[in-house]
């Protein structure tokens, strides 16, 4: 299957997606990681698994993974955001997690309401959409991001 391009307007978040201060911060922090190692031409790994965070779900597998604190990882409201990446290929991953429960299931509207604000700057047309039903997966090249994106 092909990859879609996400359709996301990437100047403002949703109205339904109101970050806070917090999280608008953290974004700034995270995204000024990614791109340090995108410069420094490191590789943007998963953090190692923690089995009491990333618990193996009762029902699907490996929905919780990179669910363990990182750098590279954040949040904005029920929406959790987590990259990871390779030589020229950044992966954005994001889910609606429940405490001690399988995630819930996520509208793509909602995944690109939150990569439009993650990604803010960088034209939908070159983000690369593959939807799920329990995490939305958003791919995005090095330079395109560089040049676009607003940290």
């Amino acid at each position: 299957m092909t990859p879609q391009t996400a359709s996301t307007s990437p100047a403002a978040p949703s109205p339904a997606l109101a970050p806070t201060a917090e999280e608008q911060s953290q974004r700034r922090a995270v995204l000024s990681r990614v791109l340090e190692f995108i410069h420094s031409n490191r590789t943007i790994k998963l953090p190692p698994l923690d089995p009491t965070v990333s618990r193996p779900s009762d029902t699907f597998a490996l929905v919780n993974i990179g669910h363990e604190p990182n750098e590279f990882a954040g949040s904005c409201g029920p929406f959790r955001y987590q990259f990871e990446g390779e030589e020229d290929l950044l992966h954005l991953l994001i889910t609606r997690p429940i405490p001690d429960a399988d995630p819930a299931e996520i509208a793509v509207a909602e995944g690109q309401a939150v990569a439009a604000w993650v990604l803010d700057g960088v034209p939908p047309a070159l983000v690369w959409l593959k939807p799920g039903n329990l995490s939305i997966h958003f791919y995005v090249g090095h330079d395109d991001l560089i040049g676009n994106l607003k940290v």
